[in-house]
């Protein structure tokens, strides 16, 4: 794809990102309409609540939905491209699983340390998923990638029977409170959450870009890459713990979105092609505007009533999964 198509696709995805900014904020409960937003975001607001549903409410979720579809969508495209295989995604090495184990013991703490406990926990857990699939890889010297994915998915199962374990014998208000949660919810969004978001996923993003061109010879073949001099292992296992540390902040904040990482690289990959920091790029971009509108759908498709972001997600997931599935 020459420069000046790719720039004009780029244009057109950006003005994307920036139409659904402005026009998801004229959802919700409260009736607001345009001309109400656009007065708030130019600094005249008619009423101060108006000011603090678009800014202190809306705006803040906004930004994480876009987080979040960005983080999710950038790792999926990272690993699809690392491993050469269409249907790897961060989910299957047992992000969830592991994140979802971590918030099930955090409601074991007492009640006035569970909410600072919940995210911290979740993301420990997930890290420590991730941990485990990278020593059992390493062991085997990464023979095959196809390893790589077996191993999460055997993690993943692991670990969601200890969660189903310990939810069998908790407390009922406990349980219920993290199932909720594993089912995926912006619910939690504020400025302070973004404030540890937007450091974890810019750097992750930056350094993955960063040895782009390194990323791109993996999607020869690994002999190709290491005839280059590179150390195919070593910038697997980067790539592992960047798509690792960009899910586990999303996941302990958002719990469990699935299918972003694999729907929206593929939809993406024929309009901007293979390389990675295009495909990473554009697929951040696109994730973000995607979860951007299901959060919409969320909130308002049910008067009174918000919906789990993750429940939509893996509706349209597994129907587009299947799709890929008959097309192979």
């Amino acid at each position: 794809m020459n420069s000046t198509k790719y720039y004009s696709r780029f244009a057109i995805i950006a003005v994307l990102v920036l139409g659904s900014f402005v026009a998801s904020m004229g959802f919700g409960t409260a009736e607001l309409d345009f001309a109400n937003v656009w007065q708030c975001l130019s600094d005249q607001c008619q009423r101060p609540i108006y000011h603090t549903i678009l800014l202190e409410i809306r705006f803040p979720r906004i930004i994480m939905g876009f987080l979040a579809g960005f983080a999710l969508a950038a790792a999926g495209a990272l690993m699809q491209n690392v491993t050469r295989n269409p249907l790897a995604d961060p989910y299957l090495f047992g992000i969830v699983a592991g994140a979802g184990l971590g918030a099930t013991i955090s409601g074991l703490l007492p009640q006035y340390l569970q909410a600072f406990s919940l995210p911290l926990a979740a993301f420990l857990g997930a890290l420590f998923a991730v941990a485990i699939v990278v020593v059992i890889i390493m062991n085997n010297n990464w023979r095959r990638v196809e390893h790589l994915l077996l191993a999460g998915v055997a993690v993943s199962f692991l670990l969601s029977s200890i969660t189903s374990f310990i939810l069998y014998f908790g407390e009922a208000f406990a349980s219920n409170r993290v199932i909720f949660w594993m089912m995926g919810s912006l619910a939690r969004a504020d400025y302070q959450a973004l404030a540890w978001i937007v450091p974890v996923v810019l750097s992750c993003t930056l350094i993955a870009l960063l040895f782009a061109r390194q990323l791109d010879a993996l999607l020869l073949s690994d002999e190709s890459a290491r005839t280059l001099g590179i150390n195919v292992a070593k910038l697997r296992l980067m790539a592992l713990v960047i798509c690792a540390a960009m899910t586990a902040v999303i996941v302990s904040y958002c719990g469990g979105i699935g299918f972003v990482g694999l729907m929206i690289p593929h939809i993406v990959r024929p309009f901007i092609g293979k390389t990675t920091a295009k495909l990473l790029i554009c697929s951040g971009l696109v994730g973000g505007c995607f979860l951007i509108w299901v959060d919409v759908i969320a909130r308002t498709v049910v008067a009174g009533q918000e919906i789990p972001i993750g429940v939509i997600t893996s509706v349209i997931g597994s129907v587009f999964f299947l799709i890929i599935m008959r097309r192979m």
